[in-house]
């Protein structure tokens, strides 16, 4: 038995390990399987539109009728600074001599929409168990729509400012994000990421702050760091670096093999694939240019200029201008489909807890 099944009552879920929402590298058939296994698929929908959410919610019913979470983020669109596009184009200019590209021509890469009408209409219409949210929540009237559809609402907290906040705004669990963490940082109430907090001393801060269920998220991929979380005073775990080494992962060879080169000192939080600070594995632009970057625009921008690097290099075999998302745990990963990595992770992580607590 889990230790603490309030997550579990509040998710209806058979274990407390939800699959991270990954996007550009998560479809229905990870969600499905993550899902169908007792754990919490979720599903990435900031690069989707309304209608792809709709047929991505089909297929992942289709194979099963457990619960499963969309998920959204809620930055503030950027406001146009040419200036500042400009600078960041100039910047990228070598590389895209270097790769025979046009640098003026026209570009179109995925956008990341924050949550919205349309998308809410969408998540009324499919009542999903679980909607969660990064950079905050989304406007007061739309999560009132979303709770009163009767979803269990998440979101992420860097400090334990924001998981105060989110509890306050209506937060129903909240997923206490470490430093550690690939992909994103869900900072919202703050962008210093020099005070940002590691697992260890972030989840138990929260734990004692909130009223709800706290969901530890970083650097967490196999039982060891599943038992750290409970011993800590999380009610559940979230795993994001762990299933991109699963078969059903979208990611490009370049990342698949620099997951299974993971080294604990081969990431770095970047703002130059986005715009945003994110963690991933270290690659030819963050080196020339320095993972942070203040030329690099504002969230999403960054990523527009960068697409036609990212597009030759990967047809090349590089991920030199890729965003390789991951946590610093990578080394720990196994190449398990995912249905199996969640049996296996809970399976393993009780019998660790039992052993504990047969020690002590």
């Amino acid at each position: 038995m889990w230790p603490d099944r309030r997550l579990l009552a509040l998710l209806q879920t058979e274990h407390p390990i939800i699959q991270a929402p990954l996007a550009g590298a998560t479809d229905f058939e990870m969600v499905a399987a993550a899902s169908e296994a007792g754990g919490l698929g979720s599903l990435p929908c900031a690069m989707l539109s309304a209608e792809q959410v709709y047929d991505q919610v089909e297929k992942i019913r289709a194979r099963t009728d457990k619960p499963f979470n969309l998920n959204f983020f809620c930055h503030t669109p950027p406001r146009p600074d040419n200036a500042r596009e400009a600078a960041w184009r100039d910047r990228l200019a070598p590389y895209y001599t270097q790769l025979g590209l046009d640098p003026n021509a026209p570009v179109k890469v995925a956008a990341r929409a924050p949550f919205d009408t349309a998308l809410c209409d969408a998540v009324v219409a499919l009542q999903p168990k679980v909607a969660s949210f990064h950079f905050g929540l989304p406007d007061p009237a739309l999560l009132d729509r979303v709770k009163r559809a009767g979803c269990v609402v998440l979101s992420s907290a860097t400090t334990v400012e924001e998981a105060r906040w989110l509890v306050a705004h209506g937060a129903d669990a909240i997923i206490a994000q470490g430093y550690e963490a690939g992909g994103h940082r869900g900072m919202f109430l703050t962008d210093n990421i020099a005070s940002q907090a590691g697992t260890f001393a972030l989840v138990p801060q929260i734990a004692d702050a909130v009223d709800v269920p706290v969901i530890a998220s970083g650097a967490i991929s196999d039982a060891r760091g599943i038992a750290a979380a409970f011993a800590l005073g999380a009610a559940g775990v979230q795993i994001g670096t762990a299933y991109l080494f699963c078969p059903e992962a979208k990611i490009s060879a370049p990342h698949r093999a620099a997951l299974k080169a993971g080294r604990d000192d081969g990431t770095a939080l970047t703002n130059l694939m986005t715009g945003r600070p994110a963690r991933g594995f270290y690659n030819r632009v963050m080196r020339d240019i320095g993972p942070i970057s203040d030329v690099a625009p504002e969230f999403p921008l960054a990523a527009v200029a960068l697409a036609p690097l990212r597009a030759k290099a990967e047809s090349q075999g590089s991920g030199d201008f890729s965003p390789l998302w991951s946590g610093q745990a990578s080394a720990l990963g196994r190449e398990l489909p995912a249905a199996e990595l969640t049996r296996t992770l809970a399976a393993e992580a009780l019998d660790r807890m039992r052993g504990l607590g047969g020690q002590g």
